[in-house]
């Protein structure tokens, strides 16, 4: 069997796994998914800058905790308005717990609106059971409520299943649902 990768240009990886049998060469490819790598869930708006050149500023402290880098694309979910949007992280003050969207990013938010920032990344699909993608949750003033992470295992019921981790311990998250349920 011979095993080949091949670097695609947006930065993913495609893995050709080729057997010879008999002059028949048969092919398998890993194909290649887009999953939620790192989100910061709930984290509130601090400021809006209109007459900024584009971006969103994070508290670095905040994205090295689930591995946002500067520059990195992410998407960007309004929970009080609906707005989905994307762009780019900068890092702001250390410790400041800054959450800052700029340019024409300002006109999709509010000061104190929560927001749900998620890195994505492509994998090959049979490594959706290595991956752990980091989330922080947030209560108010920005103070991370939990350090959590997405597990997605085998089961007897399925080939994938998915819970949600705190530490060992499993998390329902129709419970947390239900606490910020008005």
């Amino acid at each position: 069997m011979l095993h080949c990768t091949i670097k695609l240009p947006f930065g993913a990886f495609l893995c050709i796994k080729t057997t010879y049998d008999k002059a028949k060469i048969r092919y398998r490819v890993d194909s290649l998914i887009e999953i939620v790598r790192a989100k910061l869930h709930g984290i509130r708006v601090t400021d809006a800058n209109l007459n900024y050149q584009g971006s969103i500023t994070l508290d670095p402290d905040l994205c090295a905790r689930v591995g946002i880098l500067p520059v990195e694309f992410v998407d960007i979910w309004n929970k009080n308005s609906g707005a989905r949007i994307q762009t780019y992280v900068i890092f702001g003050e250390p410790g400041s717990r800054c959450c800052v969207l700029n340019g024409s990013a300002a006109r999709t938010c509010q000061v104190g609106d929560e927001m749900i920032i998620c890195a994505r990344e492509y994998i090959n699909r049979s490594e959706i059971y290595d991956i752990k993608p980091k989330v922080l949750t947030f209560g108010p003033d920005n103070e991370v409520d939990q350090e959590l992470y997405y597990d997605v295992f085998e089961s007897e019921e399925r080939a994938h299943n998915f819970r949600i981790m705190n530490g060992d311990n499993v998390v329902d998250f129709r419970d947390t649902a239900k606490k910020h349920t008005p």
